[in-house]
């Protein structure tokens, strides 16, 4: 215990970001269990309802329960960003372990590739991806995927760069290992922490490009619900209703501030 209250007080942002992250993981997957409501279910008696015990957060413009709704919203946004990051992290890793290891040509080669696409914002890259292909979920996840690949290849090179030059590398090579059990046995584990950091603060990062994209209307599409699309769909009714803006912005700014607060702290300790 006393250990623990230690750390706590040596780093509190990592551990009051990661109480953020459960309490909104709490919330969200017990709306997806328990709620009696469809969140698609409309009813016109209940539009704009007063939170009440029959709906907690009341409903929105459609009659639809907002807890429901919201429940729904953020477990498409957090899946969308599991994936994304998920897709940054593996071609990330592959790119950034080649080009760190290998250096010369191959280096050259993919990481003015990856300059390339780091040089264009983000959401730009994105709305190119979406005019091309169409939107939808998928399509929002394979765009946001390839964009947060060369964020997460530049970290792995530079470790990969800086590992490969370590003494316990070298006694790898004199022992006969080939390049890719060094690379991914000898050198990869040794990078976990940096990387750790670093796919928390992806989370961050999709977790508002999700919901940037949504919110313009070329990500997740009705009647799907993302937070992004529940925001959107929210501004029109900003002054006459705010609450419902009000609960669903304060959702995304509370993910994405444990999300922020957690990858911190884990950077800190790396």
């Amino acid at each position: 215990m006393k250990n623990l209250m230690f750390r706590i007080r040596k780093n509190p942002e990592m551990y009051i970001g990661a109480a953020i992250i459960v309490v909104m993981l709490a919330i969200i997957i017990c709306g997806v269990i328990f709620s009696p409501y469809d969140p698609d279910a409309m009813d016109a008696s209940a539009k704009f309802a007063d939170p009440s015990p029959a709906h907690p957060m009341g409903c929105d413009n459609f009659g639809r329960d907002l807890y429901a709704r919201l429940s729904i919203g953020g477990a498409t946004t957090l899946f969308i960003a599991v994936a994304t990051v998920f897709i940054g992290v593996i071609f990330g890793i592959i790119i950034g372990a080649l080009t760190g290891y290998y250096g010369g040509v191959v280096d050259e080669i993919l990481m003015r590739f990856n300059d390339a696409v780091l040089a264009f914002p983000s959401i730009l890259l994105a709305l190119v991806f979406i005019s091309l292909f169409g939107s939808g979920t998928f399509k929002v996840i394979i765009s946001l995927g390839i964009l947060f690949i060369p964020s997460f290849a530049r970290i792995v090179r530079s470790e990969f760069m800086r590992c490969s030059k370590l003494d316990y590398v070298r006694s790898a090579r004199l022992m006969g290992a080939g390049d890719l059990r060094i690379m991914f046995v000898h050198i990869l584990p040794n990078i976990i922490p940096v990387l750790l950091s670093s796919t928390v603060i992806g989370f961050n990062n999709a977790v508002l490009a999700e919901a940037s994209m949504s919110f313009l209307g070329i990500g997740v599409q009705p009647p799907s619900s993302s937070l992004g699309r529940m925001l959107s769909e929210a501004q029109a009714f900003l002054f006459s209703e705010p609450s419902y803006a009000i609960i669903t912005g304060v959702t995304i700014a509370l993910i994405v501030l444990g999300f922020s607060l957690l990858g911190d702290g884990l950077k800190k300790n790396a």
